[in-house]
């Protein structure tokens, strides 16, 4: 039985070095609805101590355009504990929690940054967690994971990492058992599955990527990473509802409330069969509709 919580709109969520300044100074203008500072792989280890105090500053400046800020953080717990000690504050929405091991460490992170939100005057929750699994150890425990902390909103497959821990190709026939696994304990804990079916590396032809992104929403995903602005346009409009969509949506609950005042379960629709789980999935539709246009409103109010 899946969890209930407020669950926020990441479409796109735009991967971004937290100490390569030009990369910084235009993440605002990228349109994704994530920044995700990230305070890993794509910092190098003698950078990580210096970079991990451009994280409060850096985060200001990349939500100017109405953006929520994620810092990616390290794993071992050593350099975790120094990142979020600079991570928790306004200004930073969440935490991506790379190799992600169980329960208890998620309830550890969650206790410390309980704390730092006490003592910098946050309320408590303020900052949201993704879970990163990222081994094949935490595969097995990739139910629990999710349910540790009400914190948790999101949860991927770090492709890559993953493959690595299994002596696999990272490829998107072998990972797709995993990502599908990944989606059913995602959907079952009440969070977001983020994520592509297929790889985000290769963006040389950008409508074999839209084509990727589209058959990855069949199978279940909310939104992913971008490795490159060129991405989120493409993944904002893959991972909302298309307008065909919304008209068909609206539709049937139109003729679903005229049938139901009629004593009838059930309809068609242009020869198809409507009934109760078509019925919920329109409604779950138009509410995701809704919600985005609620928060491109806000995007736009910022920005402007």
């Amino acid at each position: 039985m899946s969890v209930d919580r407020e669950l926020p709109v990441w479409r796109s969520l735009l991967y971004v070095p937290v100490n390569v300044e030009k990369f910084v100074d235009r993440a605002h203008t990228r349109g994704a609805d994530v920044i995700q500072l990230d305070l890993e792989d794509a910092v190098p280890p003698g950078e990580k101590e210096r970079a991990r105090t451009l994280v409060e500053a850096n985060a200001a400046r990349v939500r100017r355009g109405g953006a929520d800020v994620v810092v990616r953080i390290n794993q071992p717990l050593s350099l975790a504990v120094r990142d979020i000690e600079h991570s928790i504050g306004p200004d930073v929405d969440g935490l991506a929690i790379t190799k992600a091991d169980g329960a208890s460490h998620i309830r550890l992170l969650d206790e410390l940054v309980g704390e730092l939100e006490v003592r910098r005057g946050l309320p408590v929750g303020h900052t949201r967690f993704i879970t990163m699994i990222e081994t094949a150890d935490a595969f097995q425990r990739m139910d629990e994971i999710p349910r540790a902390s009400p914190r948790v909103v999101a949860m991927n497959i770090g492709g890559e990492d993953f493959a690595l821990d299994c002596e696999q190709n990272p490829d998107e026939e072998v990972l797709l058992f995993p990502k599908q696994r990944m989606i059913i304990a995602a959907r079952a804990a009440g969070v977001m599955p983020l994520g592509f079916i297929g790889t985000v590396a290769d963006f040389s032809d950008w409508e074999k990527f839209r084509a990727m992104v589209r058959r990855s929403r069949r199978f279940g995903f909310d939104g992913a990473g971008c490795i490159h602005p060129g991405q989120v346009k493409i993944v904002n409009e893959e991972y909302s509802p298309r307008p065909e969509e919304v008209d068909f949506a609206r539709r049937v609950i139109t003729l679903n409330a005229e049938h139901a005042a009629q004593g009838r379960g059930s309809f068609q629709i242009d020869g198809k069969m409507i009934d109760i789980p078509i019925v919920e999935r329109a409604q779950r539709l138009l509410r995701r509709h809704e919600r985005i246009r609620e928060r491109e409103a806000r995007t736009l109010a910022a920005a402007g």
